[in-house]
């Protein structure tokens, strides 16, 4: 593996570390999708983080903050494993951070814990996870969070007949059921389920199901990118939105890194998620113009750069309570309980699960100002994972 180290300084500038580190140093090992099809959202956090930076310096409760990163590739558990390895062992960190995927962060979770490192999981959205180190706190997301309110939300709607498509991998199935809860909670029942390949999939045949059987509604899990693009172009051409048959999903079917990609089609495709860029607060405001002047040349702010912002946010109100102690055990105490304000809006870290606690919204996609935006029309206000309860 290639071994990059930097610092992020206040300037967000990427430098070459000195050889050594201070004790009135505090290292941190970032582990991300720097290389593959996930690259992206590792760009999206790295921004995110050195966004952060700029705004608030490199140095809090008298510790200057440093950063050794390590690419994980993606979903590659192995890889993931040996690079925390080996920010453990040989360039010796004193917090993780990233873990985009679930895989990636149950691998580095024994080795964090028998060194009591702390890791600030910024997405990694199974249920449960944080059970595998009592020094883990998550501070992006969990699905079942931002699936359940979904369905409650289709429920109250009324809708008789609502079928579910999602990859047939883990977390779809993981969707599927979360969207099924809610729904059932809210009085309503699903009438029909399918589960499409996760690789290169052909939806015309599903999306012929789906048109056949008339149903009011559709919920969709899909991973973001090709595939999100595709059923939304695919679900307009064969007509089913001109017979006014909703689409629903989660943030990942319109997320603002591809939403533009779907064209007209995707206007007033329904999703439940814990960030927009257009969410309306002036934290959410400053964030996207300062986001937009820093970065000029990249996509709108998604979910993962607000992660990765919030996770910085969370590792400076940790050090600030703890007098600039990073053990884990120490970090991890100081921020059970924590809550402040993201741009995403109020955020909590259950001091029970150390989960994070959020507001879930619903939005319709509609064109602003002629860029397509995830506009909130309601909110599911401190949403947890019921699954974790």
């Amino acid at each position: 593996m290639i071994r990059r180290q930097f610092l992020l300084s206040a300037t967000a500038a990427l430098v070459i570390a000195f050889p050594a580190f201070a004790a009135d140093t505090v290292k941190v090992g970032l582990v991300l999708p720097m290389s593959g099809p996930f690259s992206q959202y590792g760009q999206q956090m790295q921004n995110g983080i050195k966004l952060f930076m700029k705004e608030h310096g490199d140095v809090v409760a008298g510790k200057k903050i440093e950063f050794i990163i390590k690419d994980d590739g993606g979903i590659a558990p192995d890889r993931a494993r040996r690079a925390v390895q080996d920010l453990i062992v040989r360039d010796k960190v004193d917090v993780l951070v990233g873990f985009t995927f679930t895989a990636s962060a149950l691998a580095a979770a024994p080795l964090a814990k028998e060194a009591d490192k702390a890791m600030i999981v910024l997405n990694a959205t199974s249920s449960g996870i944080t059970a595998a180190n009592p020094y883990m706190i998550r501070i992006g997301q969990t699905l079942p969070q931002i699936t359940e309110p979904a369905g409650h939300y289709a429920g109250a709607q009324g809708y008789k007949t609502i079928y579910t498509v999602v990859a047939d991998i883990t977390a779809g199935h993981d969707a599927e059921a979360a969207f099924t809860r809610g729904l059932k909670a809210a009085g309503g029942e699903v009438a029909g389920t399918l589960r499409v390949p996760a690789q290169n999939p052909d939806f015309a045949p599903f999306v012929q199901r789906i048109k056949d059987g008339k149903p009011d509604a559709v919920f969709t899990w899909l991973p973001p990118g090709e595939a999100t693009i595709n059923f939304i172009k695919e679900f307009n051409q064969r007509g089913l939105s001109a017979e006014n048959i909703v689409m629903l999903g989660t943030g990942d079917l319109t997320d603002e890194l591809t939403i533009e990609q779907t064209g007209e089609a995707g206007i007033g495709v329904v999703t439940t998620g814990h960030y927009s860029m257009a969410h309306k607060s002036p934290k959410n405001q400053a964030f996207v113009k300062a986001y937009l002047a820093e970065f000029p040349n990249d996509k709108w702010p998604n979910f993962m750069s607000v992660s990765a912002y919030d996770g910085m946010a969370a590792l400076y109100r940790g050090l600030e309570k703890t007098g600039g102690n990073a053990s884990g055990p120490a970090l991890v105490a100081a921020l059970k309980g924590e809550k402040f304000e993201s741009p995403r809006g109020p955020i909590e870290i259950d001091a029970k699960t150390r989960d994070i606690v959020q507001t879930v919204y619903v939005r319709k996609v509609e064109r602003v100002d002629g860029t397509l935006a995830n506009v909130e029309f309601q909110e599911f206000p401190a949403s947890r994972d019921s699954a974790s309860h």
